[in-house]
């Protein structure tokens, strides 16, 4: 996951800053720049799902941050948020791959029934050497605030959703 690099020279548009939504004439917020994950961050923090407790959000420093934003009014799941120059990525971990009976079957069930799910995707990430099935949605990086807050809690229900009515499924024999 990486974190999208400053522009520079060339008058093109520095990505590390954010510049607040203005008000339009029609009354509809606009975006003037794109995110990162720090102004992603500093936008979360004081919007008012987070001050009323819905989520926290917090930043792993690494060689590229990536932005934790733990969903407390689901059970506390932990969304990864990723912001590059084309896109902000959102995922959570389901289960680990290891642990599903018939992965061959569940597999062919998720790719043909991916179009049930709203807004995300089903994948398969890898975490110290083993294979988790994944949940994950991708927003444009000049998306509106309340836009990326309704990604967190759409990926937040379906991969609640997932857990409860899949994970021990009985899918078809492929």
């Amino acid at each position: 996951m990486t974190e999208g690099r400053g522009c520079g020279e060339g008058g093109r548009r520095s990505r590390n800053a954010y510049v607040s939504p203005r008000a339009t004439s029609t009354g509809v917020l606009a975006l003037t720049d794109i995110w990162t994950v720090r102004s992603l961050k500093a936008a979360l923090d004081t919007s008012e799902p987070a001050k009323a407790g819905e989520f926290t959000a917090r930043i792993l420093e690494g060689a590229d941050p990536v932005l934790l934003v733990t969903m407390h009014h689901h059970g506390d799941l932990e969304l990864f948020v990723n912001v590059s120059e084309a896109q902000i990525a959102c995922s959570t971990l389901l289960w680990p791959c290891d642990e599903q009976e018939d992965q061959l079957a569940f597999n062919t069930f998720l790719l043909k029934s991916q179009k049930l799910v709203p807004l995300s995707n089903f994948g398969i990430g890898t975490v110290d050497g083993r294979d988790y099935y994944e949940l994950f949605g991708e927003l444009a990086t000049s998306s509106r605030l309340d836009t990326v807050i309704i990604e967190l809690r759409t990926l937040a229900e379906n991969a609640i959703d997932a857990a409860t009515d899949l994970r021990h499924a009985q899918i078809p024999a492929a």
